[in-house]
């Protein structure tokens, strides 16, 4: 299950076979985001806007940074515009560059984008989520790559013997909250729940990364539980379906796919009276009754800062560890508890309606 060293090859070997425009770095500052379609999605450079700005770096350099998003979702933009905010904010508005882009969740846009910006020769890569990060580190071993919003590192880059840094041209932070304390809200919320349906997509090896962990939390509860997993969107309605059937409780860990599918999933649970624990607030603001939140922008700010070290103080990528949000919030959505009369202890915090 954890073995991702053939997916990274194909991934390679399918970015190798685009077609890529080689184009000189840009000194301009800017802040550019480009759908990426296969079609496309090499012409990186082109996507950069160019706007005046002011400040000056400590070295006197200029950089141009390549920000590889998985997908759209306020968490990953909430990572994204962290980053952004503390390279201009230490570099100076004058002084960075960024060429942001979207792989819409495909993969294939992963490896094209990643690969566009080895060719362009960027200072360092942003990757924001899971597959970004693997297919930022498929394409270099060379260019800096600082992840965000990735839950388990040594999982997504199937490394032995984890000591908390990488070994490689790749660090970064997590988005990983602590999942027995996710547990822990649900016997807190849900004391006579038997049969927990713990539900994500098999795609994501982060997410079963943190459904074993949540096994072996119930498994000390001695509560009961299933998996119930899907291989894309495709499959959601009928997986949920499924669950809410045979379970009292559901739990979704943080999973892209889940988390661009959560008005599907709330139209099946919500009118089934099934309530769920979520591992993040976006998840939780569209389906979910409770969370234990982290901040993805203060995990983007402090990718920002590593960043920063990187290209400026000439820290070694290879021997910095991955951290971690320092602090975690019990949230509710109060809309969706109120429909399933569900009252929360005063610690918890109502997530703010958009």
């Amino acid at each position: 299950m954890k073995n991702y060293k053939k997916i990274l090859s194909v991934v390679m070997t399918a970015a190798m076979a685009a077609s890529l425009a080689a184009c000189g770095n840009s000194t301009a500052n800017t802040s550019s985001t480009t759908d990426a379609a296969a079609s496309d999605s090499a012409q990186t450079s082109d996507a950069v806007a160019t706007e005046s700005g002011a400040g000056t770096s400590s070295d006197g350099k200029k950089y141009t940074i390549g920000i590889c998003q998985q997908l759209e979702h306020p968490a990953l933009d909430q990572a994204t515009q962290g980053f952004e905010d503390a390279l201009t904010e230490l570099l100076g508005s004058g002084n960075v560059t960024f060429d942001l882009q979207n792989a819409q969740g495909e993969q294939a846009n992963c490896a094209t984008i990643s690969n566009g910006f080895v060719a362009n020769n960027y200072d360092l890569i942003l990757a924001n989520a899971t597959t970004a990060l693997q297919c930022a580190a498929a394409a270099t071993s060379t260019i800096p790559v600082i992840g965000t919003s990735v839950t388990d590192y040594a999982t997504a880059l199937d490394i032995d013997n984890w000591t908390g840094s990488t070994g490689t041209n790749v660090s970064g932070t997590a988005d990983l909250a602590p999942i027995d304390q996710q547990e822990d809200m649900l016997v807190e919320l849900f004391p006579d729940a038997k049969n927990v349906g713990i539900l994500y997509c098999s795609a994501e090896p982060n997410s079963a990364y943190q459904a074993t962990e949540f096994e072996k939390a119930l498994d000390e509860d001695s509560i009961s539980y299933k998996e119930y997993t899907v291989s894309d969107s495709n499959d959601i309605a009928s997986v949920v379906q499924s669950a809410v059937s045979e379970c009292d409780v559901l739990y979704i860990p943080t999973d892209n796919t889940m988390a661009g599918n959560t008005e599907s999933i709330n139209n099946i649970a919500l009118p089934a009276g099934v309530p769920i624990i979520a591992g993040e607030e976006g998840i939780c603001s569209g389906c979910g009754v409770a969370t234990l939140s982290i901040s993805y922008y203060d995990i983007g700010y402090t990718a920002g800062k590593m960043a920063y070290d990187v290209l400026v103080n000439g820290a070694d990528i290879s021997t910095m560890d991955v951290q971690y949000a320092e602090n975690v919030t019990k949230e509710y959505n109060a809309d969706i508890c109120s429909q399933l009369g569900i009252t929360v202890p005063d610690d918890y915090t109502a997530i703010a309606a958009e």
